[in-house]
């Protein structure tokens, strides 16, 4: 197999790079990683080296480019089926696949009003406004739905569907926001946070974060 290489930003603060990085963390994938700072003035340059897009993340395999977050992760998939990315239940795959491209498409106000910043290294103070709030309700209803439904899996797992999936990876930078400002949170939402931030994969990426100088303000 080509080997794989991943473009992402700051670890800190690239909730883009965070969700194919667990993706590929979860397949089991052997790949490489770019690390290309954000808000520099060489950023844009160094990125369309890699992509045409302009924009991190990027998988490289072979001579194929994915340029896109969940275009990642479904290709990702594809390439390691046995990794079952996806649940493998038709009805949980495809409200798996609703509330992942639900948070890839929605959700402006509470990524404006909460940024990605895992260890809180910003100086800004950060409150919530009204579309922010009504994301974080929706978020929680959504967590409260699969786990009521789905949650028991195939092995009864403590994440959205059971088992780790493109789910929790979409969903994994909302938990960062929440812990990272003081959401309150309602108990099943509260544990999965717990469940998310407890996965190995992800103790990975927040302790490689925690050496990242803080992004300038912009």
């Amino acid at each position: 197999m080509a080997s794989l290489v991943i473009v992402i930003g700051n670890r800190n603060y690239s909730s883009w790079s965070l969700r194919p990085w667990l993706a590929l963390k979860a397949a089991g994938a052997d790949f490489e990683e770019v690390v290309v700072g954000l808000r520099q003035p060489e950023t844009k340059a160094k990125i369309l080296a890699h992509s045409p897009a302009g924009k991190v993340p990027v998988l490289k395999h072979g001579d194929l480019l994915v340029w896109e977050s969940l275009a990642i992760c479904e290709y990702l998939a594809e390439v390691f089926p046995q990794a079952e990315l996806w649940p493998a239940d038709m009805r949980a795959r495809a409200v798996a696949r609703a509330v992942a491209t639900e948070m890839h498409a929605g959700f402006a106000g509470l990524r404006r009003d909460l940024p990605m910043d895992i260890h809180g290294k910003s100086e800004v103070a950060r409150q919530p406004g009204e579309e922010a709030k009504a994301d974080i309700a929706r978020v929680q209803q959504i967590w409260q739905d699969c786990r009521g439904r789905f949650g028991g899996g195939d092995d009864g797992g403590p994440f959205l569907f059971g088992r780790f999936s493109i789910a929790d990876c979409m969903y994994a930078p909302v938990a960062t926001r929440f812990r990272s400002y003081g959401v309150a949170l309602d108990a099943v939402s509260a544990a999965y946070v717990d469940a998310v931030y407890a996965h190995p994969a992800m103790q990975d990426w927040i302790a490689a974060a925690k050496g990242e100088a803080p992004l300038p303000e912009n």
